[in-house]
């Protein structure tokens, strides 16, 4: 019997998951919490001018909400390989199965991609340093407010509003007036 994909989405995934999911369910995921904790190279700034993207940091009494994504089981293996290549192209993300918990209640384990605290492009910077970094980087992907602003939107849309990511877009668009 093959073991049904979940994959836990909380930042980008959430509005361009890459893949079609078979099913979508809104989703918590205890520990740990959203956090652009981790400087950005490829997508959303460069190596001479790091971006930040978010990542789930690990945090004893936090919650994180996203959006559980069920792969359909033909194109498991297909997806799992398309998201390693998108998550995993440097080594900021580690690869875990961890449990999250469906707003219908039912606990699963999910795919998530969480920051290696030990890696060179973690960082722990206060909000306001954290505008100031997004309002102006720009990757591969297009500008890091983008990235901001789209998720913010999306969470909100969700009825997942995240009070930090809607006080950085405020801040940065304040920046770039």
């Amino acid at each position: 019997m093959t073991k049904t994909l979940w994959i836990f989405g909380y930042g980008s995934l959430i509005w361009d998951p890459g893949f079609a999911p078979a099913e979508v369910r809104r989703a918590w995921l205890r520990g740990w919490h959203r956090s652009f904790c981790m400087r950005s190279i490829h997508f959303r700034g460069t190596p001479e001018a790091p971006g930040l993207v978010l990542a789930l940091d690990a945090s004893p009494d936090a919650v994180c909400a996203g959006l559980a994504f069920r792969v359909a089981e033909p194109e498991a293996d297909e997806v799992l390989a398309c998201l390693r290549a998108r998550e995993l192209v440097s080594d900021a993300y580690l690869e875990h199965q961890l449990p999250v918990t469906c707003e219908e209640g039912e606990t699963f384990e999910a795919i998530t991609y969480v920051i290696d605290r030990e890696g060179p492009q973690y960082c722990a910077l206060d909000l306001e340093e954290q505008a100031r970094i997004i309002a102006h980087a720009i990757g591969g992907r297009g500008p890091n407010r983008d990235y901001l602003f789209n998720t913010a939107a999306h969470l909100t849309e969700l009825g997942l509003a995240d009070p930090d990511l809607d006080w950085l877009s405020a801040r940065v668009r304040e920046l770039t007036r």
